[in-house]
């Protein structure tokens, strides 16, 4: 009896992440979006927050779906020590836009896979982009847009956000929320066959 081709479920509702996954030739067999409290522990750094909450997606959604792979990833924006939220609202948008304006910052993915037999591996991918400075006239065009309302420090550099970028080292998909690179080796090295 030929045995069935294995199974990959992305556990995030990130539509960027899906579109990542496709743009390699990856198709999820399913999308499930892990649901918890995604707020940093006391005293935990920006790193180790991206790799738990990846971990913990991943976990969460796993033991429904036995005999899959499971993909998940979680992408974290600090300036030093401090995590910038997921842009809820104009406001929140704005407060991270000016706080961003002229200045580094680190963007942090954490991708983790689970096997079908248990096995787990991770990786945690760190990027540093450098914001022009920003006008208000930036600022409220971007707010204008919409663009910048649930995503992780206020922006999206795959959209109109991408102007602000003076320099970005490390990986661009990482940035945008998954590392591609880093994926397709965590998913090869646990069994599931990449394209």
């Amino acid at each position: 009896m030929p045995q069935s081709p294995p199974r990959l479920v992305l556990a995030s509702a990130s539509p960027r992440r899906l579109d990542l996954l496709r743009q390699i030739g990856l198709e999820p067999d399913a999308v499930v979006a892990a649901e918890f409290d995604e707020s940093p522990l006391k005293d935990e750094t920006p790193r180790l927050l991206a790799v738990r909450l990846a971990q913990a997606k991943a976990r969460k959604v796993a033991p429904d779906h036995a005999g899959s792979h499971v993909l998940a990833a979680d992408t974290v924006v600090a300036v030093g020590r401090r995590v910038l939220p997921k842009a809820e609202d104009a406001d929140q948008v704005r407060a991270c836009l000016n706080l961003l304006s002229g200045r580094a910052h680190r963007v942090l993915t954490g991708v983790c896979v689970v096997a079908p037999d248990g096995r787990s591996a991770h990786r945690l991918v760190e990027s540093r982009l450098h914001f022009k400075r920003l006008t208000p006239a930036d600022v409220e065009r971007y707010l204008a847009c919409g663009e910048g309302i649930g995503k992780a420090g206020g922006y999206g550099v795959q959209g109109r956000a991408g102007r602000f970028v003076l320099s970005l080292q490390g990986s661009y998909s990482g940035v945008v929320g998954l590392p591609l690179y880093e994926t397709a080796g965590l998913l090869a090295g646990l069994g599931y066959p990449v394209p």
